[in-house]
């Protein structure tokens, strides 16, 4: 881009500035706004857009005001990631971290780091291990590795894990085998892992919250919060420390059913604050299609006996029911068929017994819809969340899906496109730690399905979508989503100047080179929350 020395300097004069009475000059400014979808200069005073337009309208604020001139770089409304785990997520950078581990030495070397390192923690827990790697561990090495403390090794995914003898034995599982463990054994065993304290959350927050920054993002949907969470949440908030908008889904558990609904709203009045608020309930109505737990509308192609877990249908409406009608936003994960239609089912269910409400309900990850269930998104409105990089040939997860799928379910793998040509509503998710946070992957991903080096076909060409369509799950619709879009989600005068300055245009580049886009520039409420610092003056 021309004059990028000009505009580092600027960018550097900026850094850390409140930037009130800041003009955006000769930019490609994609407001989101329908009413005026393009424009060339915006100005900013005390947190706020209050001019979006050409240049001779942005004339009267140029006095005494500082103008950074963009030479034609790209302004968009900050980036929304409508379904991320930034704590625990980020608490994974901060824990043992195996995923640049290649071989068992590297694996006990990190393993026996970590108990050093932290001798008054009572486990060893490490994250990200290679399945490929981990079938070569054995119980006995990590008994040699970790003598005195439980050890507890886990893929990136969670869905397979080794522990050590005093891990199993904690886990109520039998100490004698070889230590690998999968399905309802990970879970026995990593829930008596002591929980992180409250600094550490925080520590894990601030992490993650540059790392969006960084990314362009300046609001995220916590798509899976505990009561701890939403402490350290609620403190990081009053002490200043949030940098992004967060909205956090209060965890359901399904044990506990309805009762559970009235803490709920106490907690979510009591952690609200100025970037922080805790409005949504999330519900799991199934697991994952490559472990057989999704539920499935027919058998899975590989075990004709199998839908995989039945969904009770009247305790999930009477739950959904009773959230919606304490005004909760609903935000369900349903990877198989049967659990889609058994959440429309359930959100349909409470439209008819409440009755009408601004309700902005989500489902993520749709790894198959039915057929019959796309036009339902548009016609209850109710959104639908994807993590667009799973659309891509070379996602891991993809060939067993299509595998145990078979081939007429798998034409309605991630049927993005069928649902917005039905008129839903499409809002854009990473679920980091799952691979990417970079919104720009994840709309290449949408636009191509493609891998991001071309390097296979699409999966389901068909289903792709327009690149204003991925755009908009990322900004205004994820904006929509959780009820911010009178205060973001578009550039307009009056909402908060929640901005993201790339260093090319979106439109103006090929579709596979997305992802090797840069940002620039990252403001929250007109502050500098992420510049690029990666280039030097001369």
């Amino acid at each position: 881009m021309r004059c990028l020395a000009a505009l580092l300097s600027l960018l550097l004069a900026i850094s850390g500035a409140q930037a009130s009475d800041l003009v955006l000059h000769d930019a490609a400014i994609y407001t989101e706004n329908d009413k005026q979808p393009s424009a060339t200069a915006l100005v900013i005073h005390d947190e706020r857009i209050v001019y979006v337009g050409d240049e001779a309208g942005a004339q009267p604020y140029l006095k005494g005001a500082r103008v950074l001139d963009l030479h034609g770089a790209m302004v968009l409304p900050g980036f929304h990631d409508a379904h991320v785990h930034p704590m625990s997520g980020a608490m994974r950078l901060l824990q043992c971290d195996l995923s640049g581990a290649e071989s068992l030495q590297d694996v006990e070397k990190a393993v026996k780091a970590d108990a050093a390192a932290k001798p008054s923690h009572p486990w060893v827990f490490c994250n990200g291990i290679t399945k490929a790697l981990g079938a070569k561990l054995t119980r006995q090495q990590l008994d040699i590795w970790s003598p005195d403390k439980p050890a507890f090794i886990r893929t990136a995914s969670g869905f397979d894990a080794w522990a050590n003898s005093k891990a199993l034995a904690a886990g109520g599982l039998d100490a004698k085998g070889s230590g690998a463990l999968k399905g309802e054994d990970v879970g026995a065993v990593r829930h008596k892992v002591p929980p992180p304290s409250e600094a550490e959350y925080r520590a894990a927050l601030r992490r993650a919250t540059q790392m969006a920054n960084r990314d362009g993002i300046t609001s995220l949907f916590d798509a899976a919060a505990t009561p701890a969470m939403l402490e350290a949440y609620h403190h990081a908030d009053l002490a200043g420390e949030l940098n992004v908008r967060v909205t956090a889904a209060q965890l359901v558990d399904p044990d506990q059913g309805l009762g559970q609904v009235d803490a709920m709203v106490q907690r979510r009045e009591a952690v609200r604050g100025k970037r922080f608020k805790a409005d949504a309930a999330k519900l799991f109505l199934d697991g994952e299609i490559s472990e057989h737990t999704a539920t499935l509308l027919a058998p899975y192609a590989d075990t004709p006996d199998s839908r995989g877990p039945a969904i009770p249908q009247d305790p999930l409406d009477a739950l959904v029911q009773k959230l919606d009608a304490a005004g909760f936003l609903i935000h369900m994960h349903a990877m198989g068929d049967g659990a889609v239609r058994a959440g429309l089912d359930s959100i349909e269910y409470a439209m008819q017994k409440d009755g009408p409400a601004d309700r902005r309900d989500q489902i993520a990850h749709l790894n198959v819809v039915d057929p019959k269930d796309i036009p339902r998104f548009g016609k209850l409105g109710v959104a639908a969340n994807f993590s667009s990089i799973w659309f891509a040939a070379d996602d891991p997860a993809s060939a067993p899906t299509l595998t145990l799928l078979g081939p007429a379910r798998s034409k309605y793998v991630f049927p993005i496109g069928s649902i917005a040509a039905a008129g839903g509503r499409l809002t854009g998710g990473s679920d980091w730690p799952q691979l990417s946070m970079s919104p720009l992957d994840y709309i290449q991903y949408a636009v191509t399905r493609q891998p991001l080096d071309g390097s296979k076909p699409a999966l389901q060409p068909e289903q792709r979508i327009t690149l204003p369509q991925a755009i908009a799950a990322y900004t205004k619709d994820a904006a929509w989503v959780v009820k911010d879009d009178t205060l973001d989600g578009t550039l307009e005068a009056g909402k908060a100047a929640d901005i993201v300055v790339l260093d090319q245009d979106l439109f103006k580049i090929d579709t596979m080179s997305i992802h090797k886009v840069h940002v620039l520039l990252t403001l929250l409420e007109g502050a500098t929350v992420y510049r690029d610092t990666a280039l030097s003056l001369p």
